[in-house]
C-alpha cells in the first residue's frame, strides 16, 4: 500500500486550493453576520477560541479546524458552526499552534486547555467536533477529559492510528517516531464509553475510510460514509442546519448537556 497516496489528501484532490478559499470567504461572512466572542484559553496569540452564541443555549459544541496539525486556524472554519448555531448550539472554534513550530502533543495539551476554557465560561458538558487533523483532537479529547465537560465527540475525517504517517511527507512537520505516533493515537487508548460518531467522505481514501469505520467500531460508536465528497468537500454538510451530519451533531451536543435523553 502507498502510504503517500493514502493519507496526502492536498495531493489527492488538486482542487483543494480553490475549496479553502471558498470556506475563508464563508468564514469571514460567517463571522460578519454573527460576530463572535473571543476567548483566550491561554497566553499565545492562537491560544484563543470564536465563540458563537445563540440566543438560547441548548448544547454546547467545540468545533477544531484541519491541517494535518500543520496549517490553517480558526479562520478557515467559523462557517462550521452555523447549521449547529440554527440549533441553538454554542459553538467555540479555536486556533492552536502548528507543527513544526510546536510538537504534536502540545496542540493536543491546547485542545485540552481550549475545552477547559469553555467549559469554565458556559459550564456545561459539551460535543467535542473536529476536522481531519481535529478528528484526532476530538477523539483525544473524549478519551483524555472527564464527562463533565467532554460528554461525546463527532470526528470527521479523522485520523485515529497516526504511525501510517510516520513513513510519508506529512510527517517532515509532524516529526514523529513510531513510538510517539502510537502514544497520540487516540485508537490505542481505552474506550472513553461515551457516544461518538464518525463521519468520511465516501470519495476519500481507501485508509481514511478505513479508520473511520475500525475506530467507530472498536469504541463503540457510530459512522458514515458521506457519498461523493472528499477530504475537503465533507465540510459543506455543516453549513446546513438541515443536513443529517447536523442533526446528528445536534442531537450529541443537546444530549451531552440533558436536553435530550440518550434513548
Amino acid at each position: 500500500m502507498n502510504l503517500e497516496v493514502e493519507y496526502n489528501n492536498r495531493a489527492r484532490v488538486p482542487g483543494h486550493p480553490a475549496i479553502i478559499g471558498e470556506w475563508m470567504r464563508d468564514a469571514a461572512a460567517f463571522r460578519a453576520a454573527h460576530p463572535p466572542e473571543v476567548l483566550a484559553y491561554g497566553p499565545g496569540p492562537r491560544e484563543a477560541m470564536d465563540l458563537f452564541l445563540p440566543r438560547e443555549i441548548r448544547g454546547v459544541a467545540m468545533f477544531f479546524h484541519g491541517g494535518y496539525w500543520q496549517a490553517l486556524d480558526r479562520s478557515s472554519a467559523s462557517h462550521c458552526a452555523a447549521g449547529l448555531l440554527a440549533h441553538g448550539i454554542a459553538v467555540g472554534v479555536p486556533s492552536y499552534d502548528l507543527c513544526p513550530g510546536v510538537p504534536l502533543v502540545r496542540i493536543v495539551d491546547q485542545a485540552e486547555a481550549a475545552a477547559r476554557a469553555l467549559h469554565a465560561r458556559l459550564g456545561r458538558p459539551m460535543l467535542i467536533a473536529g476536522h481531519s487533523a481535529g478528528g484526532q483532537l476530538s477523539a483525544m479529547l473524549l478519551a483524555r477529559l472527564p464527562v463533565e465537560i467532554a460528554a461525546a465527540a463527532l470526528s470527521i475525517s479523522g485520523v485515529f492510528w497516526l504511525e501510517p504517517l510516520v513513513t510519508t511527507s506529512l510527517n517532515v512537520a509532524l516529526g514523529l517516531d513510531e513510538a510517539g505516533a502510537r502514544a497520540l493515537s487516540p485508537a490505542l487508548l481505552p474506550s472513553p464509553g461515551r457516544p461518538l460518531h464518525c463521519a468520511v467522505g465516501g470519495a476519500e481514501s481507501d485508509e481514511f475510510l478505513r479508520q473511520s469505520r475500525e475506530f467507530a467500531t472498536l469504541w463503540g460508536g457510530t459512522w458514515e460514509a458521506l457519498p461523493g465528497l472528499d477530504h475537503f468537500t465533507v465540510l459543506a454538510p455543516l453549513s446546513r442546519p438541515d443536513h443529517p451530519l447536523t442533526i446528528t451533531g445536534t442531537r450529541l451536543a443537546r444530549q451531552a448537556c440533558g436536553e435530550l435523553s440518550v434513548a
